[in-house]
């Protein structure tokens, strides 16, 4: 069994930062990719980011500039790093991650979800 907690979440004005934590626990052998999804009212969830265990990372073109992500593969934790948000981020965040049990193929876990808004 795998569990994500997520931290961080919450309001803040225009212009303001946050920063997301993402922390795995559980029967964890190893973790390949962790990313961050999000969703707003009434649209799709869309990747904001991703990283894989040896750091590479990707982004939506729309969080490029102002969102970084980063791992800690000691703590088994992910983290996003949003600056300079806009109304538009607005959603609940979720984190996810591939991860490998024993030897056995990664399945991906996510975690619960923490809203983000940003409103003045």
């Amino acid at each position: 069994q795998v569990q994500l907690v997520e931290s961080g979440g919450g309001l803040v004005q225009p212009g303001g930062s946050l920063r997301l934590s993402c922390a795995a626990s559980g029967s964890i052998f190893s973790i390949n990719a962790m990313g961050w999804y999000r969703q707003a009212p009434g649209r799709q969830r869309e990747l904001v980011a991703a990283i894989t265990s040896g750091g590479s990372t990707n982004y939506a073109d729309s969080v490029k500039g102002r969102f970084t992500i980063s791992r800690d593969n000691a703590k088994n934790t992910v983290y996003l790093q949003m600056n300079s948000l806009k109304p538009g981020d607005t959603a609940v965040y979720y984190c996810n991650a591939d991860v490998r049990i024993a030897l056995l193929s990664p399945v991906r876990y996510w975690g619960q979800g923490t809203q983000v808004t940003v409103s003045s």
